[in-house]
């Protein structure tokens, strides 16, 4: 069973091919592309690549196309993306713009190019449906609730991976095998023996902190929307609810121009004024630049209020993780974020922080009570683990 993983940007298409023949968990194939302005040949040059190196003699060998699909409206979970499901993304558009609209017109092209192929999404809210309802909801009119404004939580397919692996290294097995099985099974039962209690840290150029305990999620600093929780590349993160009425007030913005800044001029591009990226802050930074440092600081300072809040919900923690592009190779800013957390047990050893980049590390000491470790993140093995299952359901 061969299943294509299609991750859709805005201007981009990056894709893994795994074979999960005999039993076997391979990835067979990945790539991407760049600068993308039209789907239809990108998805051509994707299909002609993989059977150019071999990885597919014909279409019609691939079970099914799965997506990192992000939000829908009363939809979640691993679901075929037919015609409702499509319209149910659509629906939620206008909260997700920067991640929808490419999924929605990239799901479609890939319809009309391979009709006779299942098309699955996983939904990245999928991971927090049995968070206590008290961490997903929102203090506002029942009616508003009623509409969907709660929190929904993303990133669940690397929070998962996450969590799964996490358990791995810890020497929990039997957690391990319970978020494998979560989508299928449910949470079930607490495994026997004390809580396993993880932080995990997906920071890149979209962010978020999660809490799992017993490899299952207590919340996600994202909420609504993919423009909340920590600042991200150019979206603001959390911000007070009076800000854009205020804003719009003061500065003689309607809700469109309004919702084009706070998605498309904040986080640390607003902060830095610099970039969005956050190599080119941090050399700013380096050089000088008094703009770039603040908004390093105040991306470090959102993280740790956010580890800060999970630490107290667990009672405790057993390991820190770091994951995602800043999460697995900027060194500077995980001794940042971990910096004067002995009282609770976090230590980051500084040769072991140096040398771990995007690779598989333990980077606290040996006798440090909390293990702080960098574990390279598999969205796409989750995806395409969900889809199997889905297909193998019939």
């Amino acid at each position: 069973m061969k299943i294509l993983v299609a991750n859709i940007g805005s201007t981009s298409l990056k894709w893994r091919l795994f074979d999960f023949s005999e039993g076997a968990e391979r990835m067979v194939h990945k790539g991407g592309l760049e600068r993308v302005t039209d789907y239809a040949a990108a998805i051509e040059t994707c299909l002609e690549k993989l059977r150019q190196d071999g990885a597919l003699t014909k279409e019609g060998d691939l079970a099914a196309v799965g997506f990192k699909t992000v939000l829908a409206k009363d939809l979640t979970g691993c679901v075929r993306l037919d015609e409702a499901a499509i319209a149910a993304m659509e629906a939620m558009n206008h909260v997700a713009p920067a991640h929808n609209p490419p999924y929605v017109a990239g799901i479609r092209q890939f319809a009309k190019r391979l009709p006779g192929v299942p098309l699955v999404g996983l939904f990245e809210t999928a991971f927090y449906q049995w968070a206590p309802e008290a961490a997903m909801r929102y203090a506002v009119p029942a009616n508003w609730h009623a509409a969907g404004i709660r929190r929904w939580g993303f990133h669940g397919a690397s929070h998962k991976y996450i969590a799964e692996r996490s358990a791995e290294l810890l020497g929990r097995p039997e957690v391990a095998e319970r978020v494998r099985r979560l989508y299928q099974d449910g949470p079930g039962q607490p495994p026997q023996g004390p809580p396993l209690r993880v932080i995990s840290c997906h920071l890149g150029g979209s962010s978020s902190i999660t809490g799992l305990r017993d490899g299952v999620a207590i919340g996600n600093s994202l909420g609504l929307s993919p423009q909340s929780g920590l600042p991200h590349n150019n979206r603001v993160g959390d911000l007070d609810a009076m800000a854009v009425p205020h804003a719009m007030r003061t500065l003689g913005l309607d809700l469109a121009e309004a919702e084009r800044q706070l998605c498309k001029e904040g986080g640390l591009l607003g902060l830095s004024g610099v970039s969005n990226d956050i190599r080119d802050i941090q050399a700013a930074a380096d050089s000088g630049n008094e703009q770039a440092r603040l908004a390093l600081e105040v991306f470090v300072h959102e993280a740790r209020r956010w580890i800060g809040a999970y630490l107290v919900e667990l009672n405790g923690l057993d390991a820190l993780v770091f994951t995602a592009g800043i999460g697995e190779n900027r060194a500077e800013l995980r001794a940042a974020i971990a910096a004067n957390l002995d009282a609770f047990g976090i230590r980051i050893d500084p040769e072991r922080n140096q040398a771990a980049r995007a690779v598989e590390a333990v980077i606290s000491p040996e006798d440090a009570p909390v293990k702080v470790l960098v574990i390279p993140t598999n969205e796409e093995l989750v995806v395409a683990r969900e889809v199997r299952r889905l297909l193998q359901q019939g």
